[in-house]
């Protein structure tokens, strides 16, 4: 198999997905790589949440297909695709009663299954994932007692110690503050970077996701409107066909990345 095909996480060709006769999203052709940081930015309606549900195999495509490490989605076992595919809702589960490394050890799961038992290397794993994570201080703190941030990134601990070569993340940073979202993005991004993992989050802060992703891609109306760097979709004219605003752009002074605003 060629380099740049062993490179490529998902391919989608002709997506499309439908209720009744509504059309949500699509149809939609594109490839997203390992190692890079996608934000999916665009209106609320524009079909993000769709796109990541298709591509999680939440729901069946209307028409068109999704290929996912050179194999159609369908074709996957779902353990399977659990021990390579990790998502992270727009809303998570209640974790009422776990510690940390409790919630992150369920990211294991996949791996041993529910009667199997807990390996050495799955401990390892689980380690591992609170220390990139910024976590094992508060490995047997429950999780409800956390900050929002931290929350968060216990939640994230949780996917690293599944292991995937594929994140899936929807509005990870919605409810929280400033500080926090710079957190958990720059955890996200460094993350890319030292596993070389494929990282596909729907951001509504352009300015952010400009700031912690390596390609943006615009969806308008269920459509692809348009994708490139973010030096590429950071200007007045793209911002405001995405957004249907009236938007400048200027230059961080001290970073060179671009910022935009609303006129």
């Amino acid at each position: 198999m060629p380099a740049t095909e062993n490179r490529k996480a998902f391919t989608t060709s002709e997506l499309s997905f439908a209720i009744g006769q509504r059309t949500l999203l699509g149809p939609i052709s594109l490839d997203l790589e390992r190692g890079r940081v996608y934000g999916l930015i665009g209106h609320n309606g524009s079909g993000k949440t769709t796109l990541i549900k298709l591509l999680t195999r939440q729901h069946a495509p209307s028409s068109g297909s999704i290929t996912f490490s050179g194999r159609l989605l369908p074709d996957w076992r779902p353990r399977e695709l659990a021990r390579v595919l990790a998502y992270l809702p727009q809303t998570t589960p209640a974790a009422t009663g776990l510690t940390v490394r409790e919630l992150a050890a369920l990211g294991r799961y996949p791996w041993h299954g529910a009667l199997g038992r807990f390996s050495s290397d799955d401990r390892r794993h689980v380690d591992e994932a609170l220390a990139l994570t910024d976590m094992t201080r508060f490995a047997d703190r429950l999780v409800d007692e956390l900050s929002g941030g931290e929350r968060q990134r216990a939640w994230i601990a949780m996917l690293v110690a599944q292991d995937a070569g594929v994140m899936l993340l929807d509005e990870p940073i919605s409810a929280l503050d400033i500080a926090h979202q710079e957190e958990v993005l720059g955890l996200v991004r460094d993350l890319s970077k030292k596993r070389g993992l494929c990282v596909v989050t729907v951001l509504h802060d352009p300015n952010m996701a400009a700031r912690h992703c390596d390609e943006l891609i615009a969806l308008k109306d269920g459509k692809l409107l348009t994708r490139g760097t973010p030096h590429e979709m950071m200007t007045g004219d793209v911002l405001k066909r995405i957004f249907g605003v009236e938007m400048g752009v200027f230059s961080h002074p001290v970073t060179g990345q671009p910022i935009g605003y609303v006129q």
